[in-house]
């Protein structure tokens, strides 16, 4: 530390703005320094936005069926052809049948290059439900070729349209879910703990209650009780809520716990002897001393809803089609002749592995920043 012309310690300008600063911007500060939950919180920005426009960033509509090209591979963008540098363009397709097994396969004609185009018109679509167009991010003019990044399935259908549909649905339901649960379970705790007495009997009772009932036997009679002819969107609004009231008793314990051992600390007595109500010392003294938790806590729940909704529809107990979600992707992933020939089947799989380790590294990073003076 610098000192004056007469030995009296200065404080550098770095030191000042550290000490004046913020408790969210030393929160900031800190997380800018965990460089793989930044990359993380990049990634799931990115994942998120394609979500939500995924109707302009892929090449065509869910439900479109090619059934001239089903099981056909993904399809590589290439710019050097007969080593020459040239505009983005794909390999057309050539599609052959095996003599012998009558398996149909796919073979590259490397004298048919086929331009890849931005911003062009394709099939008609609602963007964000709003407004009709057809115009679409990347796509091919010849109407023969497709352009698959992520192959076809069992009826032509493109891969990656439908992972993108897909990530709209998975993430909704674990967004959607873990804010249900989280208004659940910070209400239910606070109240638990800061009155105790029979209301916090009550409400102990019923989280034991909930956390007691075996899910899989649970889902499959909501499966078995569920109409087929019930709206699909109908039934994914359902099934996020089933998933919150079930998600919010471990959050709400430890709230309680918390709760508990707040209500007697000086500054809420004080704040309770000088007049404040009781709204404003659970809301304004109370729950910000639980800031850090709660945001690491609701960046770990996230993943856990996820692999909810993809467990469940995996199994046929969650979202049916024509609904397109990840877990209803994987379905298709049951047969193991179809993995055998086209693992690309797998791909909503990897989505799922990658978001759940961003939210995972999303959290530890959030943990590690909400405690700014740790360094």
């Amino acid at each position: 530390m610098a000192v004056d012309p007469i030995g009296i310690p200065v404080k550098s300008s770095r030191e000042e703005e550290l000490y004046t600063a913020k408790p969210w911007t030393l929160i900031w500060w800190r997380f800018r320094q965990h460089k793989l939950a930044v990359a993380s919180l990049i990634f799931l920005v990115l994942t998120c936005l394609s979500a939500l426009f995924a109707d302009f960033i892929s090449p065509y509509t869910p439900g479109s069926i090619d059934r001239l090209n089903t099981f056909a591979p993904p399809r590589a963008i290439r710019v050097i052809h007969d080593g020459q540098l040239r505009m983005p363009f794909i390999y057309a397709l050539a599609r052959t049948r095996d003599a012998d097994t009558a398996r149909v396969t796919y073979e590259e004609d490397t004298s048919r290059p086929i331009a890849v185009h931005l911003l062009v018109r394709g099939e008609r679509y609602r963007l964000l439900g709003l407004f009709e167009t057809d115009l679409h991010l990347f796509g091919v003019d010849d109407p023969r070729q497709r352009i698959n990044l992520l192959g076809t399935d069992a009826l032509g259908r493109d891969m990656f349209t439908r992972l993108l549909y897909g990530g709209r649905i998975t993430l909704s339901a674990g967004l959607i879910g873990v804010a249900f649960s989280f208004i659940l379970g910070l209400a239910l705790g606070a109240i638990s703990g800061y009155y105790g007495g029979w209301l916090d009997v009550g409400i102990q009772r019923l989280m034991e209650f909930i956390r007691s009932v075996p899910t899989i036997p649970l889902w499959m009679g909501l499966a078995a009780a569920l109409p087929i002819v019930w709206d699909p969107l109908f039934v994914y609004v359902l099934i996020t809520i089933i998933l919150s009231l079930i998600g919010w008793t471990h959050l709400a314990r430890v709230v309680r716990g918390r709760f508990f051992s707040l209500k007697t600390e000086d500054y809420v007595l004080a704040a309770r002897l000088s007049g404040a109500s009781e709204y404003r010392i659970v809301t304004k003294h109370m729950l910000p001393a639980m800031t850090s938790y709660i945001i690491a806590a609701m960046t770990l729940a996230v993943p856990e809803m996820i692999l909810g909704e993809t467990a469940l529809s995996f199994l046929g107990l969650g979202l049916r089609p024509p609904v397109v979600s990840w877990g209803v992707l994987l379905q298709d992933a049951q047969n193991l002749r179809s993995i055998s020939l086209a693992p690309w089947l797998l791909s909503p799989g990897v989505a799922v592995v990658l978001v759940v380790l961003a939210f995972n590294f999303l959290g530890d990073g959030l943990r590690d920043a909400a405690d700014p003076y740790g360094r």
